[in-house]
């Protein structure tokens, strides 16, 4: 499949998930190439006359937003939101356990997603993946400090941690400030179990998995768009 081609069914996917927002909503707004194209989609409704309000999970996609005149608001205004719409980098359709953070924002994202109703996720079909973690690694928000200590308890619960990087060649920073390590930890059989064991170390921020919070996936497929919901 060309790139044109995966492209043109990311944005039919994402006009799907666009779909699913009625007016008056408090919409949770994603980060990635993939989001991107939902947030452009909610802002062609708005600028039609569609009533919403919108909590970005990166100051990409909030300065995206303004651009398109989608009004903002934050959790000081508003303690649910409505529906996140969002992409992932890999997804385990057996409970829908996602990984997320490649792209940096992973801990603004899981906190609109935990505080949401429902989360439509889009992704084209590359990401999907048997077993979670057997092609992708797990995004780790850490602090700066000590970031190497944190480091070596990952590789002490199996991983093989990698910090990230930016074009510049110099240590990838979040929108909070902080470090994000890449960790292979190959096939992850109990997310949740892995979970809490990365978040109990002194440190760690927050991961990349997100277990029980899509309720809806989006799949952009060669033969078309595919929607798998919680059961």
């Amino acid at each position: 499949m060309t790139e044109d081609n995966v492209q043109r069914l990311k944005r039919l996917a994402a006009g799907k998930a666009v779909e699913l927002v009625e007016d008056g909503m408090v919409l949770g707004l994603g980060t990635g190439s993939t989001a991107a194209l939902a947030v452009d989609a909610i802002g062609v409704r708005v600028a039609s006359g569609l009533k919403v309000v919108g909590i970005p999970t990166s100051e990409v996609t909030a300065a995206q937003s303004q651009r398109l005149g989608i009004p903002l608001t934050d959790f000081g205004t508003h303690d649910v939101v409505d529906l996140t719409i969002d992409g992932a980098d890999a997804v385990d359709l057996a409970d829908l356990t996602l990984i997320k953070g490649l792209g940096g924002a992973l801990l603004r994202e899981k906190i609109v997603a935990g505080a949401s109703r429902r989360m439509a996720v889009i992704i084209d079909e590359t990401k999907l993946q048997g077993t979670i973690g057997s092609r992708t690694p797990v995004p780790v928000e850490t602090v700066r400090f000590g970031w190497q200590a944190t480091e070596r308890h990952l590789r002490g619960l199996g991983a093989r941690p990698k910090l990230r990087l930016g074009k510049d060649a110099m240590p990838f920073v979040t929108d909070g400030g902080n470090f994000i390590l890449d960790c292979d930890f190959g096939p992850i059989t109990e997310a949740a179990k892995l979970q809490a064991a990365i978040k109990s170390l002194v440190g760690v921020v927050e991961t990349g998995l997100f277990i029980g919070l899509a309720t809806d996936v989006i799949i952009a497929r060669a033969d078309g768009i595919e929607v798998v919901r919680k059961g």
